[in-house]
């Protein structure tokens, strides 16, 4: 097993790209108008294709980049600087526009539990290469069965927050989700940059 310090880096990483809490007035916008069972449905599809995504990038995704011929220390790098890239746009509320025009309903896409609230929302690019370096860090079946367990665990919060998304906006209100999307993009920044120090490392060359 992975130890605790580890696991809780693993968590706060995941939950940080992911961000379930910056999902959810996404979530509340997409399924506009839609009853609670409508609403249980599309949370419950899109976390599980969400979900098993990221399962696959974890388990086969190192082995991908093998055959390719990138080594890891490359991958944590530019992992580190696409994380970086989006800690910024969270800073800077690049972001939330990005998802806004993701996530823009229209009459032709009626259920959007695959497109856009799997991917790109839940399991995007950032959250992709974040499973891939988290389980590259681990030498064993039971840091790989860990990861797993803590990416499960950050989508399982995910789908919480969607079942309760209405009270959670109102809780929140506009300033409360700025000031959690800016702490969060903080967290993710020294994150990225931890990445960026690990791959030189694992390069040889500090």
């Amino acid at each position: 097993m992975m130890e605790t310090a580890a696991l809780v880096s693993a968590f706060v990483t995941m939950f940080v790209i992911i961000d379930p809490i910056g999902l959810t007035p996404m979530f509340i916008a997409l399924t506009q108008g839609s009853d609670a069972a409508h609403r249980r449905a599309v949370a419950r599809r899109a976390c599980l294709i969400a979900a098993g995504l990221l399962i696959v990038f974890a388990l086969v995704g190192e082995a991908v980049l093998t055959a390719v011929g990138i080594t890891m220390p490359a991958f944590q790098i530019a992992g580190g600087l696409l994380l970086f890239l989006t800690a910024l746009d969270m800073l800077f509320e690049r972001r939330t526009q990005r998802r806004s025009t993701h996530a823009a309903p229209d009459e032709a896409r009626p259920d959007p539990s695959v497109f856009p609230l799997a991917m790109p929302l839940i399991a995007g690019p950032g959250a992709m290469a974040s499973v891939i370096l988290l389980a590259g860090q681990t030498n064993s079946i039971a840091g790989t069965l860990s990861i797993l367990a803590v990416t499960l665990a950050v989508v399982l919060i995910a789908f919480l927050l969607f079942l309760v998304a209405t009270p959670v906006e109102r809780l929140l209100g506009t300033t409360g989700n700025m000031v959690v999307t800016r702490l969060l993009g903080m967290l993710l920044a020294a994150l990225s940059v931890q990445f960026i120090l690990d791959g030189i490392e694992g390069a040889g060359l500090l």
